[in-house]
């Protein structure tokens, strides 16, 4: 018999825990409400302003997403390329530098999403209403244009300020499945005619873009995120979300964004905030990993060869392949925000294979964005710039901190999440896979639900992608704790 757990409780101790602040102060609820959308728009710089609420502007998301940073249009250019424009939401406008709200912002850093609950980075007033780029109104935004030429390379466009209107608010899983032929056209596509149209220009220039990645030496990952699914305020299921060809779209038209951004403030000259993951300091750890699994690597690290290695992996082995991928994410290491002067040798994105990339298309859930936002603007406007390098290297270093801290409390939520789900499965014997074997203990993943748990008896001698069963003593939602036993290997 399950007891009852209040996991919105947890969630709120959970962001304290972590550092956050999961309430607003009473000045930026006061702030935000006092903000007017029409007066914040009119007010803004309209020199240069572009009208472009005529395009068939569309955004592509989670079906219960309502903050929206970005709407994307597409139309086919000269000798074969593919001119992209991506519309990021002006928050700036809404949310001055140093005002009640933007500083709550910066301490929290990023939006939080614990499953249980969602711990918007901006009031909901802000975030999911008037700054963000929903459909049936318009909005100020900044533009990033780009072409995709016939081989997927990118020729860098311009920046500039819009107004835009979003005529679609399309969901990922069934863009996906429409793309990949395995279900219907999104209901979307028969009210506004030219749509469908619209969105396979999209997927064109998204997989010439993807393409051009892989030869670049990317890194084709599959790490398993798993989503809470609620019921009101009990858990129904634990699903694991799936890579798709509509989330592919999205991912790489705004790679291409980011460095269209980092190559506009080079440009201007002015420092800036670089996402960067460095060269994998356990790359001795990623070539045994391989040979484990029969292959070799170089010795020194290699980017390409990495990425022949996983896609081999990735059609040889589906089913370890997701294992495999979060095995060499930990070994690579974490993403990190780092200052950059521009003239300067950049660290470069391991992982994306690209040299010049930052965050700067999410600025309704990101603080980085926001930030980077602010440098656009300031180029635009002929203004000197907000941040001195201090204040962007102070803000780097705060902002990785703040990230890390962000993915832990998720996941803690998640475990604490699967240890009410689990609850009536004492007992049980499940098939899993080692995702982790180190002095700190032995940790596997269940399939269903995905999960991950500590092997707190036997299992002394497992490796990470070994195929086991296992089964559950106990757990602890309150500590997010799920416990298993080691039985043997798979059946």
């Amino acid at each position: 018999m399950s007891r009852r757990v209040n996991l919105e409780a947890i969630a709120y101790e959970t962001m304290e825990r972590y550092g956050f602040n999961p309430f607003y102060p009473a000045t930026v609820i006061r702030e935000t409400d006092s903000i007017k959308k029409d007066d914040c728009e009119n007010n803004s710089n309209s020199l240069g302003i572009k009208d472009l609420r005529r395009l068939m502007w569309s955004s592509i998301d989670n079906y219960d997403s309502m903050d929206l940073d970005q709407i994307e249009y597409c139309e086919r250019g000269e000798n074969g390329e593919i001119n992209v424009k991506v519309a990021i939401a002006d928050v700036d406008i809404f949310v001055p530098k140093n005002s009640e709200t933007d500083r709550f912002a910066a301490f929290n850093g990023t939006s939080v999403y614990t499953g249980v609950k969602t711990f918007p980075m901006l009031p909901d007033r802000l975030s999911k209403g008037i700054s963000s780029l929903l459909p049936d109104d318009w909005h100020s935004a900044i533009v990033i244009e780009y072409a995709v030429l016939p081989d997927g390379s990118v020729r860098y466009g311009e920046l500039y300020r819009a107004l835009v209107a979003n005529s679609a608010k399309l969901i990922y899983e069934e863009v996906g499945d429409w793309l990949e032929g395995t279900g219907p056209a999104p209901g979307n596509f028969a009210e506004i005619p030219g749509l469908a149209k619209q969105v396979k220009l999209q997927y064109e220039a998204a997989k010439r873009l993807k393409e051009f990645r892989r030869r670049s030496g990317s890194l084709e990952l599959e790490t398993p995120e798993a989503e809470v699914v609620m019921n009101g305020n009990q858990v129904a299921d634990i699903v694991e979300q799936k890579q798709n060809s509509a989330r592919n779209l999205i991912e790489e038209f705004m790679v291409a964004a980011n460095k269209t951004i980092t190559a506009f403030l080079e440009r201007a000259g002015i420092p800036m905030i670089h996402r960067i993951v460095r060269t994998p300091k356990h790359w001795d750890g990623i070539v045994f990993t391989a040979m484990e699994l029969g292959e070799k690597l170089p010795g020194e690290p290699d980017g390409k060869a990495l990425s022949k290695f996983l896609i081999r992996q990735r059609e040889s082995d589906p089913e370890r392949f997701p294992d495999l991928s979060l095995t060499i994410v930990k070994l690579m290491g974490a993403g990190e925000y780092v200052a950059f002067r521009p003239g300067k040798e950049p660290v470069g994105h391991f992982a994306l294979a690209v040299k010049d990339y930052t965050h700067g298309t999410a600025p309704n859930r990101r603080y980085v964005d926001l930030v980077i936002q602010r440098l656009v603007k300031s180029v635009l406007d002929g203004k000197k710039s907000p941040y001195k390098y201090r204040e962007l290297d102070d803000l780097s270093e705060w902002l990785s901190e703040r990230d890390q801290m962000a993915k832990k409390a998720e996941r803690f939520m998640l475990k604490a999440a699967a240890g009410v789900l689990l609850q009536t499965s004492v007992g049980r014997i499940f098939d899993a896979m080692v995702t982790g074997a180190s002095q700190k203990g032995t940790y596997v993943r269940i399939l269903d639900p995905p999960v991950e748990g500590k092997v707190v008896q036997g299992g002394e001698k497992l490796y990470v992608g070994e195929k086991v069963q296992v089964r559950l003593l106990s757990t602890s939602p309150e500590k997010g704790y799920i416990d298993f036993e080691y039985i043997g290997g798979r059946r």
